[in-house]
């Protein structure tokens, strides 16, 4: 789900907040998982609001957080996964003094806060070097970390995303568009990368 507030992102537009996810929890029940895409500015401060409203995965803004190892731990404690997102133009090194103790890392490939937008290929060299840090916390004993892109990603792309060693693709105007069904899209992207 993706949490806008109207200010931190481009199109300052503001979506959908705690009491919303809530009511979508109790109808959906406890076991579908719902990560939580906090494109906000005051991730810190709110981010308990989201675990009390029953939010599987936190994943706040690297650019938006003051304190992230903090924020990491009180999810943590709190039962909740941790999650960090990066902006296209966001170097990797924000992110990566935290990579052991992140459930998940996610990659824009597109400017956050509006949908349609172009892949941005130049991401490349980040998911891969994301990839291998993670390949190396794991052969370390460390945790798997997920690694997640963001953006643009369609039936022409999701190969190559997959090989760079993406593990979840999040895929919007892709799967929701007037040229097939949800079905017909989701097939195809999934023709593309074997499944």
């Amino acid at each position: 789900m993706d949490v806008m507030d109207g200010n931190w992102v481009v199109n300052k537009t503001i979506t959908f907040g705690p009491a919303l996810i809530r009511s979508i929890r109790d109808r959906l029940g406890p076991n579908v998982f719902i990560d939580c895409h906090l494109m906000i500015t005051n991730a810190e401060a709110t981010s308990s609001q989201y675990v009390d409203a029953g939010v599987d995965l936190v994943i706040a803004h690297i650019e938006a957080v003051d304190d992230p190892a903090a924020l990491i731990s009180s999810l943590h404690a709190a039962g909740c996964q941790a999650g960090l997102v990066l902006n296209p133009d966001t170097s990797a090194d924000t992110i990566l003094p935290y990579l052991a103790d992140l459930d998940l890392v996610l990659v824009m490939s597109v400017v956050p806060g509006k949908g349609g937008q172009s892949f941005i290929p130049e991401v490349e060299g980040k998911v891969r070097e994301f990839r291998a840090a993670i390949d190396q916390q794991i052969s370390d004993g460390g945790r798997a970390t997920k690694l997640m892109i963001d953006g643009g990603i369609k039936h022409h792309n999701a190969a190559m995303v997959s090989e760079w060693g993406i593990d979840v693709a999040v895929v919007g105007s892709g799967l929701i568009n007037d040229k097939a069904s949800i079905a017909e899209n989701l097939e195809q992207i999934n023709s593309t990368i074997g499944l």
